[in-house]
């Protein structure tokens, strides 16, 4: 039967995280909704005896491998019956009125697809673990507002995507892009779709007043090879795969130089390695991937000072990781 909202969570040895989603999903003050849980052959029993009662309707689909973040969504997305997708990762727990506030926010902006929620750190409302993925023009994606005071918590308006820890997605328009690059596997799959749609002149609105709580890499290991490795090689991808030609000639330069300042400063962490290889492999298949016609938006911007004006163009902002919400026009 459809319902409003598909509530989509991908696991993958999440351990005691998963059930603890599921029960800040059992507190919705809003009940029209559905939730899928994609597990990807976990081996850590984390989606065994799991308890979905309280839940107003639940699918358990657990695959034979070890799918991704990106594939393990658009299972999903083909499977959901919501007229809007809303993504929840696993290490992430959603606040009792999440999915009313996103539906408040859906009637305030009539025509857009796309919303972004906030994020603070798991059981830590004084530190923001996000608000809205924002974009560098030189092929540099953070996550807004990351570690900082929630002080700091913008006010609603335009951001460049939405984190896929809570992102909210309407299901046709999902679709209609293809959903996540599932090349990608995990990591910046949300900032390439979120590319994409800005390329077709999306907006995406972050909504402050819908807001989850999120461990951040807690499956992954937030300084893990895997992390960086991953990180770094679809950063990467998504800048050669997107940026219209004569912006890739002119920042390009620009992107070379920061990628060397990034390298430079963190030339002692655990993941140094694991960053080297993701950009070694970046480059090497990321023009490759941009002949491809799989999971391709626009050549050029629909509108290029929207596009233009949805990026941040100074580099020391990456540096401060502050937001990068716009006013509302």
């Amino acid at each position: 039967m459809p319902v409003m909202f598909s509530v989509i969570i991908v696991n993958y040895n999440g351990g005691s995280y998963i059930q603890s989603a599921l029960d800040s999903l059992k507190q919705q003050t809003l009940n029209d909704f559905e939730v899928i849980l994609i597990d990807n052959a976990s081996s850590d029993q984390s989606a065994d005896n799991l308890d979905f009662s309280g839940l107003p309707s639940a699918r358990f689909m657990p695959q034979d491998e070890n799918h991704g973040f990106a594939r393990g969504n658009n299972i999903a997305a083909r499977a959901a019956s919501g007229e809007w997708l809303a993504l929840l990762n696993p290490d992430a727990e959603a606040a009792p009125d999440w999915l009313q506030s996103v539906a408040d926010g859906i009637r305030r902006h009539p025509g857009v697809g796309v919303f972004a929620s906030a994020q603070y750190e798991l059981h830590d409302r004084r530190t923001l673990d996000g608000a809205g993925d924002a974009y560098l023009v030189f092929g540099i994606p953070w996550r807004g507002g990351f570690g900082l005071p929630a002080t700091c918590l913008p006010e609603e308006g335009e951001c460049f995507s939405p984190c896929g820890a809570a992102a909210i997605y309407r299901r046709d328009l999902f679709m209609a892009h293809g959903g996540f690059d599932e090349r990608f596997f995990c990591y910046c799959e949300d900032v390439d779709l979120g590319f994409r749609m800005q390329l077709s002149g999306e907006k995406c609105i972050f909504l402050p007043k819908a807001f989850i709580e999120h461990a951040g890499s807690g499956t992954s290991g937030r300084d893990s090879y895997f992390t960086a490795f991953h990180g770094n090689r679809n950063r990467t991808w998504t800048y050669l795969k997107n940026m219209p030609l004569p912006m890739l000639f002119l920042t390009l330069p620009g992107h070379l130089a920061i990628i060397a300042y990034i390298y430079l400063r963190n030339r002692r962490d655990l993941g140094h390695s694991g960053m080297i290889d993701g950009v070694k492999q970046g480059f090497r298949h990321g023009f490759s991937i941009r002949r491809s016609k799989d999971w391709r938006g626009p050549t050029y911007p629909k509108h290029w000072g929207r596009w233009l004006r949805s990026m941040a163009w100074w580099p020391w902002i990456i540096g401060s990781r502050r937001p990068l919400v716009r006013p509302l026009r």
